[in-house]
């Protein structure tokens, strides 16, 4: 009897956690987009960071220099949309990456769900916001008060073909190296310095 409530309260949280997810989600504004982004930068940066004590000192001479894009986001005035759809390539390239672990290695399969489920989210949230400027976008042209013309016009496709090079890169390192566990510290590591380096041009969209 007690093993059938215990059943029935694990079901009853699970539904309850599920709703305020849920809740959450269709709440984001994508007016606070650098906010939101930071926020869940920092808390896959946290989550990169638990998956593993320390990085094994037997992978060391494995080290791979992966030639992260820096310049991407570097001309003077990125765009909101510019931004968006860096984060997106990054997400959607990382969410590749890590649903090819097969939980054969030392990670607890709780933390690379959380990963997944975390990128999932924000890719989802991206989309929702990208939508809604390319709605705006298109409405300001009808009525001739936005040409679509600025700086950074031609950036998200330079940026996005330069990340798809990088995060290919890191693909074919983990199959080289057919997906050891020192091949996927490696790319930990390596991920986890890509989020930590592009968080901080959320601060920029809080400037425009």
């Amino acid at each position: 009897m007690s093993t059938k409530s215990d059943m029935i309260r694990k079901c009853w949280w699970f539904v309850c956690f599920v709703g305020l997810f849920i809740t959450g989600n269709l709440c984001l504004d994508c007016n606070l987009l650098n906010v939101h982004l930071s926020r869940v930068t920092w808390q896959n940066l946290r989550l990169l960071s638990s998956m593993s004590n320390r990085f094994p000192a037997e992978c060391l001479r494995e080290k791979k220099a992966f030639e992260l894009p820096q310049e991407i986001l570097s001309h003077n005035r990125p765009v909101k949309r510019d931004i968006m759809e860096v984060f997106y390539e990054i997400y959607i390239q990382a969410f590749n990456i890590f649903n090819q672990y097969n939980f054969t290695s030392t990670w607890e399969e709780k933390h690379v769900k959380q990963i997944q489920i975390g990128l999932d989210e924000q890719l989802q949230y991206l989309e929702q916001c990208l939508e809604e400027e390319e709605k705006e976008n298109e409405d300001m042209h009808e009525m001739g008060e936005n040409k679509m013309k600025y700086s950074g016009a031609m950036v998200p496709q330079l940026s996005n073909l330069e990340l798809r090079r990088y995060f290919h890169r890191i693909d074919n390192f983990l199959k080289d190296k057919k997906y050891s566990h020192c091949a996927w510290e490696i790319v930990r590591v390596e991920i986890r310095r890509c989020f930590y380096y592009f968080v901080k041009f959320t601060e920029l969209l809080g400037r425009k």
